[in-house]
């Protein structure tokens, strides 16, 4: 049986969903909060360490397991780090990628409807 997944990726969390015909698995992955005080830089102000959004996407690349087919969406630009991020460091894992959507904010369950539309999933096929 074909794996299929859906990731929905912003700069602040991913949602991982293992996409089944009748049903999926969720799971949320939260970018890491330090707690040692960096002095803004930059015009942006922010604070984030370099290698945080490394640490992101390996935990996000961790969690995807043994997929065969991967959606990636997101609302803005996390969704192009996490695949130069899987070119730079699982060229195996961006092999499986099947498209690049841009979504806003959707719920669990919808993310889920939008895969299974997307990978045409219908129960008993696939």
């Amino acid at each position: 049986m074909t794996v299929h997944a859906i990731v929905w990726i912003d700069h602040r969390s991913a949602h991982v969903l293992h996409v089944r015909p009748d049903a999926f698995d969720a799971d949320k992955i939260i970018t890491p909060q330090h707690v040692h005080h960096r002095h803004p830089k930059g015009p942006s102000g922010a604070k984030e360490h370099p290698d945080d959004a490394k640490r992101f996407f390996h935990e996000v690349t961790g969690s995807l397991g043994d997929v065969d087919r991967l959606l990636v969406v997101g609302p803005s630009t996390a969704k192009l780090g996490f695949i130069r991020y899987l070119h730079a460091h699982d060229a195996a894992l961006e092999a499986k990628v099947v498209g690049i959507e841009t979504v806003d904010h959707p719920t669990d369950a919808q993310l889920a409807a939008y895969a299974r539309g997307y990978f045409d999933l219908d129960a008993g096929r696939d």
